[in-house]
């Protein structure tokens, strides 16, 4: 599935917040009178959005994957939407079984604003060096303790990328980042940092050594919400072959 996260509280369920399970599990009820729970493979935060989240869910129906995605269309807002539907194993954990996730950062980089670009990217004005940010993310590439990206997240910080790049196209700076999954805010985090070393505010020998430290909250500012997109969720052996749209 993918969606616009500019109006949502993020993808997980809150009482008194639009939330993309929120509105998922609304549309689940109102298409098939059933009360279920939806799991997501990458939790956003708000303001997040997605291109390529996944989602499951179980019921007692057995409509086609082609049903399951236009129905769901015609009950959710303009903003969500539905890409492919696939019927599963009983053992299938959309979130455990996740093998790797894709995050893309996006950011305007001219002297003036986009009104077409602002929801989906961060506003810079001043010229980035981009060949300084990119020597410095490689520092990112491989196993590491990503306490510095994750401010005072209480569980364990390990994790390990696979990939982590910048590159420009035009007016847009692009950062891509893969890894088995992410620590709270660690992408906005990591990003912010790297603006500071494109302004040249901050050394690439400084923030690879602040990235090496091991201490919680030293790499930032957050970058804002809004320049932030999940592109993929990897599974090994998915699709099923037999139940695709």
């Amino acid at each position: 599935m993918e969606y616009d996260g500019s109006e949502y509280h993020g993808s997980q369920y809150q009482e008194n917040a639009p939330t993309i399970q929120g509105e998922m599990e609304s549309a689940l009820h109102k298409l098939t009178g059933e009360r279920t729970r939806v799991t997501a493979a990458s939790r956003t935060d708000a303001g997040v959005h997605a291109r390529g989240q996944m989602v499951s869910f179980k019921t007692s129906l057995e409509f086609s994957p082609k049903t399951w995605v236009n129905a769901l269309n015609s009950y959710l807002a303009r903003d969500i939407a539905i890409r492919a539907a696939y019927r599963v194993s009983q053992d299938f954990d959309v979130r455990r079984d996740a093998w790797s996730r894709e995050y893309r950062y996006c950011i305007w980089n001219r002297p003036t604003p986009s009104p077409l670009m602002r929801r989906f990217c961060h506003f810079v004005p001043q010229s980035l060096d981009i060949e300084a940010m990119n020597h410095a993310c490689q520092v990112l590439v491989g196993d590491h303790d990503f306490a510095p990206f994750a401010g005072l997240y209480a569980g364990v910080t390990y994790r390990q990328v696979f990939k982590a790049e910048v590159v420009r196209d035009g007016d847009l700076v692009i950062f891509d980042m893969e890894a088995n999954s992410f620590l709270p805010h660690q992408v906005r985090n990591t990003v912010g940092g790297l603006v500071r070393v494109g302004l040249a505010k901050m050394e690439v020998d400084t923030f690879r050594a602040l990235a090496r430290s091991g201490q919680p909250g030293t790499v930032g500012p957050s970058a804002p919400a809004h320049g932030l997109c999940l592109m993929k969720v990897n599974h090994r052996n998915f699709p099923p072959s037999f139940e695709e749209t």
